[in-house]
């Protein structure tokens, strides 16, 4: 698209006029700016539409006298993971007339639960949410109390968890399982993909040069991003927890994704 030089997103001087052009590269939005020494003075910075607009100023980059265009790019590297975590919450509930014996009884289940737990050295164990709330009647008076203690389990031995979780099936029950990818192979896989962000953002940001007649480019800054999609536990999973049954444990794969975004220079060479 050529438009009016009132556009301000790529520009470049055509017969002492600066015109407009939007380029899209890879299916994802591009935005490169120019402006030609000579031309009118340019007032305050400039900068395209959207998150990965290019933008220059009154600091931009020169070369013989030239400003320097600028373009942004983005390229990402993805990978599945083994979730190789899991997290089993365990949880007790107690109903009593008096706040004092539901503390007292929620307290207890937990005690004992931790101290049959202290013999499994390859799981995790800690507390979770302890909460007790009243129950009141018509005129507002308290009728009853009930309350809710949680106890977590995190381990890498999925074995070794679900026997856990089991043997503690008479004082409490499970009532969430949740599977993770570890920060240790989150790092290792996050190491991998950076390279191949950066080499996929340098293959880019070389076509993108070449196409528009430069014949090198220079980085003026980098981003650098991840992210991670959450597995939800199966709901079959849910309904034999609630059996109080041996749960078969198995994590599913997770998405971690690298991302690069940065400006760059592009240049000419020098005659």
């Amino acid at each position: 698209m050529i438009s009016s030089c009132k556009d301000s997103r790529v520009h470049t001087k055509l017969a002492g006029c600066v015109f407009s052009v939007f380029v899209g590269l890879a299916g994802a939005p591009v935005a490169v700016m120019a402006a030609s020494h000579g031309t009118a003075p340019m007032g305050h910075p400039e900068s395209s539409g959207g998150h990965h607009g290019a933008h220059y100023g009154h600091h931009a980059k020169t070369m013989g006298g030239m400003r320097l265009p600028q373009a942004s790019l983005q390229a990402a590297a993805s990978s599945q993971v083994a979730q190789d975590t899991v997290t089993v919450t365990l949880s007790a509930q107690m109903n009593d007339v008096s706040q004092q014996v539901v503390n007292a009884q929620l307290s207890k289940a937990l005690d004992t639960a931790v101290a049959s737990a202290k013999n499994q050295d390859a799981v995790k164990v800690y507390s979770g949410n302890f909460r007790v709330w009243p129950f009141t009647d018509e005129d507002g008076k308290v009728t009853r109390w009930q309350g809710r203690a949680e106890l977590i389990l995190e381990s890498k031995d999925f074995p070794a968890a679900s026997e856990l979780a089991a043997s503690l099936g008479d004082q409490l029950s499970i009532t969430n399982i949740a599977f993770s990818v570890s920060p240790e192979s989150r790092a290792k896989a996050e190491e991998v993909l950076l390279e191949e962000a950066a080499a996929a953002f340098r293959k880019r940001a070389d076509a993108f040069a070449v196409a528009f007649g430069f014949q090198s480019y220079s980085i003026k800054e980098l981003n650098l991003g991840g992210a991670g999609v959450e597995y939800a536990p199966a709901p079959r999973m849910m309904a034999m927890a609630a059996d109080k049954a041996s749960v078969p444990l198995e994590g599913n794969t997770e998405t971690v994704t690298v991302s690069v975004q940065g400006t760059i220079y592009l240049q000419r060479e020098n005659k």
